[in-house]
């Protein structure tokens, strides 16, 4: 059942507002020689929303993430997070504002155990990164925090596992659980399902549920049945340009839609 979103709100809403928008972007423009990747978006996320991009390849939707997030400069345009313009905002500072994003390829580290890879998050959210060198002693304090959070995401058995060993669904749950050791209020999720078999993506579509309530989540996803299900809003990219824009319902029944991407594969 699909969860439809309600009206835009205006730009630079007071972001206590339930309705206000997160991130905005105006404009937002970025070429690669003569190709343009990403052409003129204006987007919105609404807080607490579950919001995904979704198109066919070639779209622009990686594209766009590493936009917001910082990892690409714009070529023109502006992106707005909570009111401020952070358009020229390093990575590293927009994370600690609270948008922080996941990748397609694993980023976990497969030769620690799944303790110690949330530990280290947590550790670089207290600026102790470098105090991976100290004896697990000197860390005890972390214990209880690392505990909650791998019971958030279902990983208490798998604690003192490498996560090397860590079933594909699992390790992408730990790089959740890492994700929120940030404390983020926004989670930007790059096909958080790729590469899953059946009983991981209802599993892991389900954690995204949980997790998502109380935070922003901004999700690129190929598989339509869980942007059905879990998704309150979606945003159609083709080329670079958005093309649609609204519930599940909506966009799916839009024709340009249906031609440019559910069409194509669902015909």
């Amino acid at each position: 059942m699909v969860r439809c979103g309600g009206p835009k709100t205006t730009q630079g809403g007071d972001v206590g507002d339930a309705n206000a928008n997160v991130i905005e972007t105006r404009g937002l423009t970025r070429t690669f020689g003569g190709f343009v990747a990403v052409k003129d978006v204006d987007f919105a996320v609404r807080k607490h929303a579950l919001h995904a991009l979704i198109g066919p390849n070639g779209a622009g939707k990686s594209t766009l993430f590493n936009l917001l997030t910082r990892f690409l400069p714009a070529t023109r345009g502006t992106i707005v997070y909570r009111g401020t313009d952070v358009t020229r905002t390093p990575p590293a500072t927009l994370a600690r504002r609270g948008m922080v994003r996941s990748f397609q390829i694993s980023s976990v580290f497969p030769h620690l155990t799944t303790h110690e890879n949330v530990r280290i998050a947590l550790q670089s959210r207290h600026r102790e990164t470098f105090a991976f060198w100290r004896a697990d002693r000197s860390l005890k304090h972390y214990d209880e925090e690392v505990r909650t959070l791998l019971a958030d995401v279902g990983l208490e058995p798998y604690a003192q596992r490498l996560a090397t060993e860590l079933p594909y669904g699992r390790k992408r749950a730990l790089e959740l659980a890492t994700t929120l050791a940030m404390q983020p209020d926004v989670i930007l999720l790059d096909e958080p399902m790729a590469g899953m078999g059946q009983e991981d993506i209802a599993r892991t579509a389900e954690l995204i549920r949980r997790v998502g309530e109380g935070r922003t989540i901004l999700m690129v996803e190929h598989n339509l049945s869980v942007v059905a299900d879990i998704c309150d809003r979606i945003t159609v990219l083709r080329r670079g340009e958005i093309i649609a824009e609204g519930s599940y319902a909506e966009v799916s029944a839009d024709p340009e839609v249906r031609q440019a991407y559910i069409g194509s594969d669902h015909d």
